[in-house]
């Protein structure tokens, strides 16, 4: 009884062998054309005389350059108070998020540069009225200097879009 027991659990086996080896590959989706950047100009003259795009969108992934504290004119903000610079490249940060449909919760990455990580420390509170349900990741980043003379912190982003939009 033992062995026909272990016969028949010898066959089962083989027999769902050979089907399962009979099965064939799932087919790959069909592949799809990438998606196109869209481009977002904060400041078109500023970026087009300096060679630059503001943001770029490729699906659901938007990658915001670099902001420092300037007005559309491209002149500084805030010279010699990195709290006020701080609050202005935000506010600069929070229009291109809007354009996309986003808010700071969508933001996944953040890469701070400065040339004053003391600065820094001392005015990182400032990011829990900006970031209020969570931090993104990234990395705080000391530099010799900005693209402007006098600017102290300039920060770029990587937010998510959800699905919806």
């Amino acid at each position: 009884m033992i062995r026909q027991i272990k016969q028949a659990a010898l066959i089962a086996v083989c027999v769902l062998a050979a089907y399962s080896c009979n099965q064939q590959a799932p087919k790959a989706p069909a592949a799809t054309a990438p998606e196109k950047p869209e481009y977002f100009l904060l400041r078109p003259e500023l970026e087009k005389m300096y060679g630059y795009t503001q943001a770029v969108r490729v699906g659901n992934i938007v990658k915001i350059g670099g902001v420092i504290s300037i007005d559309d004119k491209g002149n500084l903000t805030g010279k010699g108070d990195y709290g006020q610079q701080l609050v202005n490249v935000y506010a600069s940060l929070e229009k291109v998020l809007k354009h996309y449909g986003c808010t700071f919760d969508d933001v996944v990455l953040e890469n701070i540069y400065t040339t004053s990580m003391a600065e820094l420390q001392k005015n990182a509170a400032y990011r829990q009225k900006i970031y209020t349900h969570h931090f993104p990741t990234g990395s705080w980043i000391g530099v010799k200097e900005l693209g402007l003379l006098d600017a102290m912190v300039e920060i770029e982003l990587e937010a998510l879009i959800s699905k919806e939009q």
